[in-house]
């Protein structure tokens, strides 16, 4: 059974999911993520860096700069970012400089995860700072989005690649 945290913290990776299906139907990288404080939803937000051309358009960097907005203030003391993939060493960055109290993500990344997988930016001593994680919340579900978008992805490569090489 599971305890009042754990069943919060579900219900809002699956609003940060469907997030990233929403990156995934325009063809990003399907990560989703939003702020909560207090019980509200501040922000949401979704993988845009194709979409926009910005190197900056992480789910997470979105979020944070949404939530910010949203409570006139950079400092989001109190606020917990769910996101469906482990933050990257820039999001986990920034996560510490807005001061977000804590960070629940879907699945681990263990290309450059940075809160915990790889690296640990999150507790990492001499920052000054540190950010509250908890790991893999429903983590089949979040890794089953991204391993599907991939599949697909390459699948349509494969077909193209496939069409170049037909004679003409």
């Amino acid at each position: 059974m599971l305890n009042g945290m754990e069943s919060v913290d579900s219900l809002y990776m699956r609003e940060a999911l469907c997030e990233a299906r929403a990156a995934f139907d325009i063809g990003e990288i399907p990560v989703g993520a939003l702020i909560v404080k207090g019980g509200q939803v501040l922000s949401r937000a979704h993988n845009t860096r194709e979409t926009c051309r910005d190197p900056l358009g992480h789910a997470e960097m979105t979020a944070i700069k949404r939530a910010a907005e949203v409570i006139g203030d950079w400092r989001l003391e109190g606020c917990t970012l769910y996101v469906t993939l482990e933050p990257c060493p820039m999001c986990a960055g920034a996560l510490l400089e807005a001061r977000v109290e804590r960070v629940v993500f879907g699945a681990h990344d263990e290309k450059i995860g940075a809160v915990g997988s790889v690296l640990n930016i999150a507790d990492y001593p001499g920052l000054g700072r540190t950010v509250r994680v908890k790991a893999g919340v429903l983590e089949g579900e979040c890794r089953m989005v991204l391993e599907r978008f991939f599949r697909e992805r390459l699948r349509a490569s494969r077909a193209h690649e496939g069409e170049m090489a037909e004679p003409g």
